[in-house]
């Protein structure tokens, strides 16, 4: 069993993020996970993840707050305990278009 204390996740800056606030909580340097990689990610009011293709396959859950996801034509916003799944090469993007902070978990599952 690997416990992480929210206290000690290891912040990080994703390229293409602007208000927002990720916390890498298994996987990444710090920890011996392999396959996956778990982030709680906060996004201030306007924040947002700009256009990105995905590399693996990721599934997002919205724990507070709303965000709006965009995929190749398609948007559709998300409220708590909602999820949307994306397989490698798709592309998307996430908005914070509400006036209060949004948070939420990306599970990732490394290619």
């Amino acid at each position: 069993m690997r416990v992480t204390p929210i206290a000690d996740g290891e912040p990080f800056e994703p390229v293409g993020h602007t208000g927002v606030g990720p916390v890498r909580l298994q996987g990444g340097a710090r920890t011996p996970t392999e396959n996956f990689t778990v982030t709680l990610s906060h996004y201030l009011p306007g924040a947002e993840a700009g256009l990105a293709t995905q590399e693996s396959e990721t599934v997002y859950v919205v724990t507070a707050g709303e965000l709006v996801f965009a995929s190749e034509g398609n948007e559709v916003t998300l409220g708590p305990m909602d999820s949307v799944h994306y397989t490698p090469g798709t592309t998307r993007t996430v908005k914070n278009q509400s006036r209060l902070p949004a948070s939420m978990l990306v599970v990732r599952i490394k290619a």
